[in-house]
């Protein structure tokens, strides 16, 4: 049937094992839209959080949505079809996006199926220089590590803190990325040496050749040293793992200096950071076509790259997700589509 695709949906909460691959209505295309035929789609922490139920949030922040429910925001595609009023795009081509995001984190993103819809606003032309796979895997982790680092691009409230979160500058500034062989910490060792700064990564010892080859000038394996207990004077932390213990980072600071936690939650210590002359910032990524049509520059011309850790089909999305739940991951996770 025309109006029918292939999907990966959910119909409850739970483990890897409630993704089903199976067929669902293509969607229809709104004033402003753009339907795009989908070529891989990245893998992001909020997919596998809803999935899930976000069962870590209180029960009142928890989701309620209507079943059956598509997952996913990152994708890398083809134009298939213009909605009204859309004029930057073209039948044929090809594009990538973070699609409706944080707008659509509790009911999901609809990117895990073979079309999906996206505004207009939040498509950018796909980097000539790099696959589908690779793209799929740039949109949340690249627009998070840019936010909280080079440009934050949008006057939208914080909604977890009542100031606007401000990148620091970060030309002959040292910079220690907890968390460097993620998604985001990869890409953020990355865009910190291209803007000039000094760069400290923190990750597990299989990640030590990649972060010398991404740049990092120091390489601390966090399965062997405690790097808050080795490193002092740095001017920002970017702490892609976050939680609870993202505090310990607060002494490696100098006075002045600024901790960007990107998972916020747990975070108590503010009174010590208060009197330590610290400053600690977090945001929320959101969907941002002109901050992807500018980091596709970087991407095409080899400045920033993608690493890919693994690749599934989309029919064993389930299959990804266990992937995802053993942890360690170097890079991305991406789902091809025939």
């Amino acid at each position: 049937m025309m109006n029918a695709m292939k999907a990966v949906r959910l119909h409850a909460f739970g483990g890897p094992e409630v993704l089903r691959y199976e067929d669902a209505p293509r969607p229809a295309l709104a004033q402003g839209e753009v339907l795009v035929r989908v070529h891989a789609i990245g893998l992001n922490p909020p997919d596998w959080y809803l999935r899930d139920g976000y069962r870590s949030l209180p029960p009142e922040w928890q989701p309620r949505p209507t079943f059956p429910l598509i997952l996913g925001s990152d994708v890398s595609g083809i134009v298939e079809e213009i909605g009204d009023n859309v004029t930057d795009f073209n039948v044929g081509d090809e594009v990538y996006s973070m699609v409706r995001f944080p707008s659509n984190v509790m009911e999901g993103s609809k990117a895990y199926a073979e079309y999906v819809s996206v505004p207009a606003s939040e498509l950018a032309r796909k980097p000539a220089g790099i696959d589908h796979v690779h793209a799929a895997g740039a949109p949340m982790s690249l627009l998070t590590a840019w936010q909280f680092l080079i440009d934050l691009g949008h006057e939208e409230i914080n909604p977890f803190q009542a100031h606007k979160h401000v990148p620091s500058p970060l030309q002959g500034r040292t910079v220690l990325v907890n968390g460097a062989g993620g998604g985001v910490g990869h890409l953020a060792v990355q865009l910190a040496k291209w803007k000039g700064a000094r760069v400290i990564a923190v990750a597990s010892g299989k990640n030590e050749r990649l972060m010398c080859d991404l740049g990092a000038d120091q390489f601390i394996d966090h399965t062997q040293s405690m790097a808050h207990e080795m490193v002092s004077d740095i001017d920002i932390v970017l702490d892609a793992v976050g939680g609870q213990d993202t505090g310990r980072f607060l002494r490696t600071l100098k006075r002045g200096g600024a901790l960007f936690p990107v998972y916020p939650l747990g975070f108590t210590d503010h009174e010590e950071a208060e009197k330590l002359g610290i400053i600690v910032s977090t945001t929320q990524v959101r969907s941002s076509g002109a901050q992807l049509a500018e980091t596709a520059r970087l991407l095409d011309d080899g400045a920033i790259r993608i690493v890919i850790d693994s690749t599934f089909p989309l029919a064993e999305a389930a299959r990804a997700h266990q992937r995802a739940e053993r942890g360690s991951i170097q890079g991305k996770i991406v789902l091809t589509v025939e």
